[in-house]
């Protein structure tokens, strides 16, 4: 058995999962557009063509998946994409880049459970937990 998530945008599915895979050192697997998909062309609503109709991008050894979807497309509001960071330092670079443009749910801080902990949406609407945390104790 397998768990990933699939995650819906309102256009812009190409520019964050290659804005992931620049940041966060991810690797796209997939992104096919609506017209290039196999088949009868005659169906696909005008004006969307060019927008993502199944993308995949592994991050740190997980596969996310994710499509264009403007008439659906709501941010993330009740789910996380939870993404554990070696150090304070990666936590605190990777907080910086996905806060940009995004909102703040959480501010960088210290925990009981974690050196640093955060948490946002970013400017493609997927929300994230970034933590570092603390070493077990003894």
């Amino acid at each position: 058995m397998k768990l990933n998530a699939y995650l819906h945008y309102g256009g812009n599915c190409a520019e964050a999962f290659r804005f992931y895979e620049a940041n966060l050192g991810g690797k796209i697997t997939m992104m096919l557009t609506f017209d290039q998909m196999p088949g009868d062309k005659s169906r696909i609503p005008p004006g969307t063509e060019k927008l993502v109709m199944h993308a995949r991008i592994t991050i740190a050894g997980t596969e996310l998946m994710g499509s264009d979807d403007p008439n659906k497309y709501e941010p993330m509001r009740s789910a996380y994409l939870i993404l554990h960071l070696d150090s304070d330092a990666e936590v605190e670079r990777i907080y910086k880049l996905l806060s940009e443009g995004g909102e703040v749910v959480m501010p960088m801080t210290e925990t009981f459970f974690a050196t640093r902990f955060g948490m946002l949406r970013d400017r493609f609407g997927t929300s994230w937990m970034l933590i570092h945390q603390r070493p077990p104790q003894a």
